[in-house]
């Protein structure tokens, strides 16, 4: 019943920069986590950033420091602001959302593809 949207990926040099975005509609409650993964050729899907409704904040290693992740909560909107790019940041970025109440629910979004490439 929920719908994730992303927009924003493309082709990019090592070294830039990306903004990708994450629309969600349907029965979204007040509580919840949003967040982003991302999924290599041949690596399974990892967590890239999340963050809950009152702004709590959790990123991967490998991206602290270069990635950015916020929220809109009135648009119900999450962004990934990705800086200081590498080729090893390539992958499928998939949005997704998380609520526990009244039951737990995981929604996701088709991905859109990022590739860091000279």
């Amino acid at each position: 019943q929920v719908q994730l949207v992303e927009s924003g990926g493309g082709l990019v040099q090592p070294g830039g920069s990306l903004r990708l975005s994450c629309a969600a509609s349907g029965s979204i409650g007040s509580i919840n986590t949003m967040g982003w993964y991302r999924q290599a050729p041949g690596k399974e899907r990892e967590l890239v950033a999340s963050i809950l409704t009152g702004g709590a904040l959790n990123y991967a290693d490998s991206v602290k420091g270069r990635f950015t992740i916020s929220r809109d909560n009135a648009k119900n909107t999450v962004y990934l602001q990705m800086n200081s790019l590498k080729p090893e940041d390539s992958a499928v970025y998939y949005c997704n959302l998380v609520q526990v109440l009244p039951r737990r629910s995981t929604s996701w979004g088709q991905g859109t593809q990022v590739t860091v490439s000279s």
